[in-house]
């Protein structure tokens, strides 16, 4: 079982993967930046340092995202108007693609056999599901911060 459950975990994560380098594709943009531009949306507008964490990189990184995003016109820089020393990424309703029937086709999809679950192996579903994304948000953390370290243990020696 072992090697099912790492052979399907790595199937399951490449299939996630190249769904959304797909829908970027359609977009003009990486995967990153169709979840930075999604990130965005939902969330209405925010400090560019805001997305460094949930995109689980670096400001810096962040910079060039919303200058990519900025550049293909889906998202503009605009003043805070709260505080004018700060600088908040909108998304541009206007200009951001219509992606509807491409989740619904994939939600009319996922339910076709997501239905044939009866409340007790749905609930398992869930928690397998809350319990993976869990794990990997722990490991993007570790990952992430073992590169910070890394990065500050080359500071360090130069």
């Amino acid at each position: 079982m072992a090697d099912d459950g790492a052979e399907l975990g790595w199937e399951l994560s490449t299939a996630v993967v190249l769904f959304h380098e797909a829908i970027g594709r359609r977009l003009g943009l990486s995967a990153a930046e169709h979840k930075a531009l999604g990130l965005i949306i939902r969330t209405g507008p925010l400090p560019i340092g805001a997305l460094a964490a949930p995109l689980g990189v670096r400001v810096s990184a962040v910079t060039g995202i919303v200058d990519r995003l900025e550049r293909a016109g889906y998202v503009r820089r605009v003043p805070d108007p709260n505080d004018r020393r700060r600088v908040l990424v909108v998304a541009d309703p206007a200009r951001v693609p219509d992606l509807t029937e491409v989740f619904a086709a994939l939600g009319r999809d996922m339910w076709a056999f997501i239905s044939r679950y009866d409340e007790r192996e749905m609930a398992a579903v869930v928690d397998y599901i809350q319990n993976t994304i869990r794990v990997l948000r722990d490991h993007t953390a570790r990952l992430n911060e073992d590169d910070r370290r890394l990065s500050a243990d080359d500071r360090t020696a130069q």
